[in-house]
């Protein structure tokens, strides 16, 4: 079966007809306008504004504080200045025989300050702290995380739309297919009637002739109505007026489609498996940050300002204060612990979702493929089946003129060639879509 397929794959790779260049501007419209691309891009630029806000963790910080206090009563002490220091005043002025040193009282000083500021630069640096490290790296990790995330829609999107514009263009082809039988159709009721009109005919011919017409005219308003919802799909899609008009390409086969068929499906540029891998990478250094906590941590600070009751400033009142803290975690309760099994488990988890996944999109890869080739066998038959049809109507059409053959298998061989025209359009479009299914599975679409 592959080897077949392969071989027909080989030989029908210069199919049809060339450039692709409105498809990828209807990819580009719908990569550009869809609202939930644009919400996973705002999802990344959030991503990265934390991912500055980590990095800016290990830098110094600096603020600016001021405090004030006014208090009256409360715990006091008493100063004996005057106890102290009045007898020594007395003996000095018999001395000196003066009243130099006049007498003090004791004092009685609240504890509380009343009027009292205190303006200040605090600055802090955290000379070693593992936690800061390791968020920076889980944030700059979930970046890369989020803009997998946006690649994958980004590349359904494009599959989506790719199908929905083949799906169209087969519509619109099947319309032609139904309007070209029409033409065959009205001619052959002109000339039923012109052998009727002739006394050549029978009344029964020109009835089956006209009822084929009719027959053709509901399957065009038939094939009508599905090239519209094709078109409104696809403008839903791009994010365009529903009614704007799809402009149509002709379109081919890549000549790599023998490639792709012989070789095995290769899933490693799967946007969702490079996200999971980095959510397994974002685990793996969550469980390095638990087990982190025992590392001590050690900061500074520099407070440098002025205080002083009744807003006093002078040289007394300005200060500085340096100093550092060290912590050293000795007990939690097992919190610690718990926290890094919880973070090994959800490792664990992420793996086998990966493994998961694999598996997944393997199969979903082998089964595009396998439909790839199916779908090229199915246009290589059919190909066949319109040129025999073809040439069947031809020999019918010579033969129902001249009078050899019957109406009957004038409708028969026309409804065979219009039969085989709209399988081999199927056909045709079934590949593109397939093509495209496959692309999205593997990640090799073209247009980024």
């Amino acid at each position: 079966m592959k080897k077949t397929g392969i071989t027909i794959l080989l030989c029908t790779a210069m199919f049809w007809v060339a450039a692709q260049d409105r498809l990828a501007g209807y990819i580009r419209q719908g990569l550009d306008n869809n609202q939930v691309l644009k919400q996973k891009t705002l999802s990344i630029d959030q991503a990265m504004l934390m991912q500055k806000n980590a990095k800016s963790l290990s830098l110094p910080s600096a603020s600016l504080l001021a405090d004030y206090t006014s208090a009256q009563g409360g715990r006091s002490i008493n100063v004996p200045a005057g106890d102290l220091m009045n007898p020594v005043y007395s003996y000095l002025n018999q001395l000196s025989s003066s009243h130099k040193f006049p007498s003090v009282g004791n004092l009685n000083e609240q504890l509380l300050p009343n009027n009292f500021y205190d303006v200040r630069v605090h600055i802090t640096y955290p000379v070693l702290n593992s936690d800061i490290h390791y968020d920076q790296k889980i944030s700059s990790q979930e970046v890369v995380r989020q803009q997998y995330e946006a690649d994958a829609y980004r590349q359904q999107l494009i599959k989506d739309i790719k199908q929905a514009y083949y799906r169209y263009c087969a519509a619109s082809n099947a319309v032609r297919i139904y309007e070209n039988a029409l033409d065959l159709v009205v001619l052959n009721v002109k000339q039923n009637q012109s052998l009727l009109d002739n006394g050549r005919g029978l009344p029964a011919n020109l009835l089956r002739s006209q009822s084929e017409r009719e027959d053709i005219e509901a399957r065009i308003i038939e094939g009508e109505n599905q090239r519209i919802n094709a078109r409104n799909y696809l403008n839903l899609l791009t994010r365009r007026p529903m009614t704007d008009t799809v402009l149509e390409d002709e379109l081919r086969l890549p000549d790599s489609l023998a490639v792709l068929a012989a070789a095995t499906p290769d899933i490693g540029k799967k946007s969702e498996l490079k996200s999971i891998d980095e959510g397994i990478a974002i685990a793996e250094t969550m469980v390095k940050k638990d087990k982190s906590y025992a590392i001590p941590k050690l900061s500074a600070y520099l407070d440098g300002g002025s205080q002083e009751s009744n807003f006093k400033f002078n040289s007394g009142s300005r200060y500085y204060l340096v100093g550092a803290q060290l912590s050293v975690p000795i007990f939690a309760g097992g919190r610690n612990r718990n926290t890094i099994r919880m973070a090994q488990l959800n490792l664990e988890s992420q793996q086998l979702q990966k493994d998961l996944l694999s598996n997944e999109l393997l199969t979903a890869a082998k089964a595009a493929q396998n439909n790839l080739v199916s779908a090229l066998s199915t246009w290589h038959a059919d190909e066949k089946r319109l040129e025999s049809a073809k040439a069947y109507f031809k020999l019918i059409d010579k033969g129902f003129k001249e009078g050899v053959n019957t109406l009957i298998e004038f409708i028969d061989a026309r409804e065979q060639l219009t039969t085989a025209s709209l399988q081999l359009n199927i056909a045709q479009y079934t590949i593109l879509s397939q093509l495209a299914e496959y692309e999205w599975q593997t990640a090799t679409s073209k247009i980024k």
